[in-house]
């Protein structure tokens, strides 16, 4: 199987995967709300235009996409920050929006994929948020346990699949730059955690979790696991 499935490949994580593989020889399928200009050319690029937040029509509107199609993994990828805020401060619409692409986007593309293609592994790329209540990530790191839960619960009942929760750490995005330069670190204060730490560039990310995705076979279907913390 020579084909990948990943979301969210306009910009960041989800491009460099995206011109990584498409310079190991594979076909990628992506889906997302526009076509990256740096992609489109490409005739090993094959991309669906869909907003991700509409999910009351995602599962049926992939079908034909993917339909009988074998992909070696699918990498769900896409995903949004939210306000860094206080909890009791954001409002049931504003986490529902997270909520709405970061976790049931996720479900739906699942149900598409287990039910019109065949895949091997599908990885879930979540965050350390996941396991830690910073203050002011509520709604991400909700959505992101969220999503954590999501692939452990999908690990037992599609056994054929290999599911993964995989944290790749800091990377250098529009995200993290908006949450370094933007975001009162005095307030919030894994602000200065992600200045101190490691931040890679998604070209360096992208390599790197390459790399790891065949390892993951190595642990129990539906782990939530961090790059920062496997064993080599």
């Amino acid at each position: 199987m020579n084909n990948i499935f990943i979301t969210g490949v306009n910009t960041g994580l989800g491009n460099a995967l995206a011109v990584s593989y498409l310079e190991k020889g594979y076909k990628v399928y992506a889906v997302g709300r526009e076509v990256p200009s740096t992609l489109d050319r490409n005739p090993n690029f094959f991309f669906f235009p869909y907003d991700l937040s509409e999910t009351y029509m995602l599962k049926e509107t992939l079908r034909d996409f993917i339909k009988e199609r074998s992909f070696e993994i699918a990498i769900l990828n896409a995903g949004i920050l939210g306000d860094i805020k206080p909890l009791h401060q954001t409002n049931l619409m504003q986490i529902k929006e997270v909520m709405e692409i970061n976790v049931w986007a996720n479900k739906e593309i699942i149900d598409a994929l287990s039910q019109y293609s065949f895949v091997q592994q599908i990885v879930g790329i979540s965050s350390g948020a996941s396991v830690n209540g910073s203050k002011g990530w509520g709604a991400y790191s909700l959505s992101k346990s969220s999503l954590n839960m999501l692939l452990n619960v999908y690990a037992k009942e599609l056994p054929d699949i290999h599911f993964t929760a995989l944290a790749p750490g800091v990377i250098d995005t529009a995200m993290v730059r908006h949450i370094i330069h933007n975001i009162d670190e005095r307030k919030y204060p894994s602000v200065s955690r992600l200045k101190e730490g490691k931040i890679q560039s998604p070209k360096e990310a992208a390599h790197l979790l390459i790399q790891t995705f065949p390892k993951l076979f190595e642990y129990e279907s539906g782990s939530f696991l961090d790059v920062r913390t496997m064993e080599d």
